[in-house]
């Protein structure tokens, strides 16, 4: 089952039982100081357009909807923390919890979660790296994500090392037939793309992460029937991998417009209120 929720993800937090969530991942706002936005074309080939495109065509675009958030938060880590506090509450004992940041709070974020669930429970740095979009000339041009990755108890905690998608090696020639064929264990940095902009699996949310991001993570750190909670939601990526792997799901957000992307990606996907 998929749950989607609308509702202040702290409030409804509350609501939930201690030791109840298998897995909980979430993506909240960076940070960035800025307002995200993200716009929808239909191009059309014209004579008259002023864009160019393949073999030199030219194209008007027509704005088809313009989806945007307020990304700036004065007391970043306040607004965490008690959401953080929850999370650890919610995780059950064999539970794991990763947290999806950029480079601007992602140190700031360590130390945070560190005095929740404890340095001993921190497992990876996970580097997301992508080559998309502008490049600075000031500096070198940041395209790299980073997840933080902890468990509850780094005693007991779910690894499903043969479940998670595996690597064409680099030098095939350096390895065995049987290792080539396998393929190699992702170690902790993912080289993927971001969703591709005329992709099937774009929604047009702002903030939207690729399936392929959440199916290892959930793959890894859930198993089949176990419950998954993200409550920063936005594009509902984890629930739609959830949904693909046979895991229940709760997916919290406020925004209508992340509600509607939902329920409208996500088939048979339950919408709840508090």
């Amino acid at each position: 089952m998929i749950r989607v929720v609308s509702a202040e993800n702290l409030q409804y937090l509350k609501t939930l039982p201690s030791e109840s969530i298998n897995l909980i991942y979430i993506d909240p706002p960076f940070n960035t100081g800025r307002d995200q936005c993200r716009k929808q074309y239909r191009m059309t080939r014209s004579d008259l357009g002023k864009r160019v495109g393949f073999q030199g065509f030219t194209y008007i675009g027509e704005l088809l909807s313009e989806r945007r958030y307020a990304d700036d938060f004065d007391n970043y880590l306040e607004f965490l923390y008690p959401r953080l506090v929850e999370s650890y509450r919610l995780l059950k004992a064999d539970g794991s919890f990763y947290f999806h940041i950029d480079y601007r709070e992602v140190h700031y974020c360590k130390v945070l979660i560190d005095g929740i669930f404890g340095r001993e429970s921190f497992m990876n740095e996970i580097i997301w790296a992508y080559d998309f979009g502008g490049r600075s000339k000031k500096k070198w041009p940041a395209k790299h994500d980073n997840i933080l990755y902890y468990v509850k108890d780094p005693a007991n905690y779910t690894f499903n090392y043969d479940a998670v998608d595996r690597l064409p090696y680099m030098a095939p020639g350096l390895v065995s037939a049987a290792k080539r064929a396998a393929g190699k264990f992702p170690t902790d940095t993912w080289w993927h793309t971001i969703v591709p902009t005329s992709g099937q699996e774009k929604t047009g949310y702002p903030t939207q992460k690729p399936l392929g991001i959440l199916r290892r993570i959930i793959r890894a750190s859930s198993n089949p029937g176990d419950l998954v909670l993200d409550f920063f939601a936005g594009s509902g990526t984890t629930g739609a991998v959830c949904a693909e792997e046979g895991r229940d799901c709760i997916l919290v957000d406020e925004n209508p417009e992340a509600i509607a992307v939902m329920m409208n990606r996500i088939e048979g996907a339950e919408l709840c209120s508090i």
